[in-house]
């Protein structure tokens, strides 16, 4: 290949680069969710851009989920945001033909997460406090039910939910967020949460209660402990779990 051909070849195309003047725009420009762009001539005629570009431009950033196109009297282009679980759910697609194991997801919450819970500290609101109390009273009782204890695995999942949710640290948040999402979605995992286990309610409604109290002592470094202790006996519990089921995979896969 010439040097002319890989210069061509690693030059964005025109909708790209568009795209990407759009988006700049849009934020020199302070608009939000909702904001109206101007209508598709303008666009054509302030970013020198062909209308079939210009076309193949929004249709780039609607896929993104960055505008809307709404038809109507009202309608036109508008700003808009990706909401977050769609976000995880596009970045979930990543890993669906090369799925990290249970030991992959818990090395990194065993970093993150404890973060998280050091973050939170001194922040939190007595509405916050309500949302975690509302989560865990799903599990502060034994399940009568599989229904039941499937509900209160999730709801354990829910009470990180709500943290991540509350992180200051918008990056460590979504992050956070996204471990928890792969756990739902992982095939072994749903396995797991499906098998009755009192005792792991109990031991994982004990770390968050200790976890809450260190909340409510603006104590930062037992907040990170706790939490880095609760993600290793997740961990350890899931593997062993993991290790059981094994032989059952190996048995479907004949």
């Amino acid at each position: 290949m010439t040097e002319m051909a890989e210069k061509q070849k690693a030059r964005p195309k025109r909708p790209a680069v568009i795209c990407d003047e759009i988006k700049d725009w849009i934020v020199t420009q302070k608009l939000k969710p909702g904001d109206p762009l101007p209508q598709e001539k303008a666009l054509v005629e302030r970013f020198r851009a062909s209308k079939g570009t210009m076309r193949e431009a929004l249709r780039s950033l609607e896929a993104q989920g960055l505008v809307t196109t709404r038809t109507g009297p009202r309608g036109g282009i508008f700003v808009s945001a990706l909401d977050e679980n769609r976000a995880m759910e596009l970045l979930g697609n990543y890993f669906f033909f090369r799925q990290p194991s249970i030991a992959d997801i818990y090395t990194v919450r065993c970093q993150l997460e404890p973060e998280l819970a050091a973050s939170l500290v001194g922040l939190m609101s007595d509405e916050d406090y309500q949302r975690l109390e509302e989560t865990m009273r799903v599990y502060d009782h034994p399940a009568e039910t599989v229904g039941e204890e499937y509900r209160q695995r999730m709801a354990e999942l829910d009470f990180h939910g709500v943290l991540a949710e509350l992180c200051p640290n918008p990056v460590l948040g979504f992050m956070c967020g996204f471990l928890q999402s792969l756990l739902r979605d992982l095939t072994v995992c749903r396995r797991i949460y499906d098998r009755p286990n009192p005792e792991l309610r109990e031991t994982g409604l004990s770390y968050q209660t200790r976890l809450i109290e260190a909340f409510r002592a603006g104590d930062r470094e037992s907040a990170r402990s706790i939490m880095y202790k609760h993600m290793l006996s997740a961990w350890r519990y899931m593997e062993a779990c993991e290790a059981e089921m094994k032989p059952e995979f190996l048995r479907l896969r004949k």
